[in-house]
């Protein structure tokens, strides 16, 4: 998924940068698979500090990704579109706008795709 050609590479934030190298091994490895996914769908977002973690805005709405003891941490920010996810994926730690997933969880890529869809172009259903 490469970038369309003519469209330019944004300097990333020095904040952004700060905050992920802050972790190494696992994490670190987690938020990567969970970074790339989020650019391959929307490889113009802006990634900011937002709320203390990378948030990547597109469109109108924003998903945010941080760290977290077991794991990386997913902020799609709320919406009804989590109910779906938290009845599929159980063994996933999912708050009201957060999932939590562990090193050793089973990335449900598809099921993430269709989370941070909704959560960056239908951010208030």
């Amino acid at each position: 998924m490469g970038r369309p050609t003519g469209a330019k590479k944004r300097a990333a934030d020095p904040a952004v940068r700060k905050f992920v190298e802050a972790v190494s091994g696992e994490r670190r490895s987690l938020y990567g698979e969970l970074h790339k996914l989020i650019m391959g769908m929307y490889p113009d977002a802006e990634v900011v500090i937002s709320y203390g973690v990378p948030t990547y805005k597109a469109k109108s709405g924003r998903v945010g990704l941080g760290y977290w003891e077991g794991g990386v941490s997913l902020y799609p920010y709320g919406g009804s579109y989590l109910d779906e996810f938290r009845a599929k994926y159980p063994e996933i730690k999912i708050g009201r706008g957060t999932i939590n997933l562990k090193v050793s969880d089973t990335v449900p890529v598809a099921a993430l795709q269709q989370v941070i869809r909704h959560a960056i172009e239908d951010p208030h259903p």
